[in-house]
């Protein structure tokens, strides 16, 4: 009997033992309701300050790719603006080998070594892209020659280039140097 009081002792301390702890946890429901809008919270604002990290990182991206384009151009520009100074600075020298393979109409060695140093420059030239401009008999264009002496209306159509003085020179779409030209007087 003993055996059965034990158990029937047991039994009524279980029932006792769980609704206590069920009494707790109803307890502990609003700390844990509490504790959990916390973390909600917690995961909250670093879902927020994560997202307000990776769209600052791709902005600062998009800022150095965008600056390291307009660098890489801003470089291009600066490089070609020193090549057509340099094609600019060479002109003159251009001319005076046009003017002493004028002048020399006997062929002799001199001659003929100017004439092939000539050649090279032109060459040079032409490999970086720089055109003579030679518009004889087109409307007179402001923007490639300087028109610096009119010939008579005899002599062509009005506004025409009737001659070139000086050759001009363009690289690419750029005019390094204009050319000297005389231009058809109208009647």
């Amino acid at each position: 009997m003993e055996a059965n009081q034990e158990k029937y002792t047991e039994e009524q301390e279980f029932p006792a033992q769980e609704s206590q702890a069920a009494e707790e946890a109803e307890a502990a429901e609003p700390m844990r309701g509490a504790e959990d809008k916390e973390e909600r919270e917690k995961l909250a604002e670093a879902l927020r300050q994560r997202d307000e990290y990776l769209e600052m990182s791709q902005r600062i991206q998009a800022e150095f790719e965008n600056f390291r384009k307009r660098n890489s151009a801003a470089r291009a520009e600066a490089w070609e603006d020193g090549a057509r100074e340099t094609i600019s600075l060479m002109l003159p020298v251009l001319d005076n080998m046009e003017r002493a393979l004028e002048a020399a109409k006997e062929r002799n060695p001199l001659r003929d070594g100017v004439e092939m140093v000539y050649r090279q420059m032109l060459d040079l030239l032409e490999k970086r892209g720089v055109s003579v401009i030679n518009r004889v008999g087109e409307p007179f264009d402001p923007e490639l020659e300087n028109a610096v002496m009119q010939v008579g209306a005899e002599n062509g159509e009005p506004g025409t280039v009737f001659a070139v003085m000086q050759k001009g020179y363009k690289a690419g779409t750029r005019v390094v140097r204009h050319a000297m030209v005389s231009v058809v007087a109208s009647g």
